[in-house]
């Protein structure tokens, strides 16, 4: 069996792309190190905070977006169940429950496995999936959080589709 071809050229970080996207739409942004950008997006529900990190190692790029709400200990079982539900509908990306401070975070990556290189594109995709995914859902998370709701009626009201303008 022959053996694997391996490209030993390094990657270009996509994050130079993710943070002039940043910077051409406006959002705050800020460039921790080499390997990781951290940007606030006005969303309709309030502020989204997202970090995006770069593992040259694995040629991955990783996403994590979340709002500036927490889960209360005694309802994170709801919170838990109302995340497998959701989960279950989305196509790309899955929610977490971090244990240790109840955060909500929206999860997602890109393999560039290759040495591909990340387009604008693919880039815009990612954080445009991840903002609409947080911003569909918020209000199940609020409806879980502080009334009290079942994930049953908190999903139920979050897949109501509005038409047009009051």
């Amino acid at each position: 069996m022959p053996a694997l071809a391996v490209d030993h050229r390094s990657p270009v970080n996509p994050l130079d792309r993710v943070e002039e996207l940043a910077e051409a739409n406006d959002w705050s942004v800020e460039r921790q190190t080499s390997d990781e950008v951290n940007m606030m997006v006005e969303a309709s529900w309030g502020s989204l905070q997202l970090s995006l990190n770069w593992r040259e190692d694995i040629e991955g790029l990783h996403l994590a977006g979340c709002f500036d709400f927490k889960s209360p200990r005694l309802r994170r079982e709801e919170v838990g169940r109302l995340l497998n539900m959701i989960n279950e509908q989305l196509y790309l990306g899955h929610f977490d429950l971090w244990r240790n401070d109840g955060s909500v975070v929206f999860r997602n990556g890109l393999t560039l496995a290759g040495g591909a290189e990340a387009n604008d594109a693919q880039c815009e995709a990612l954080i445009t999936l991840a903002i609409e995914a947080c911003e569909r859902y918020f209000p199940a998370f609020q409806f879980v959080i502080w009334a009290g709701k079942t994930a049953e009626e908190a999903i139920v009201s979050s897949l109501l589709e509005t038409m047009g303008e009051a």
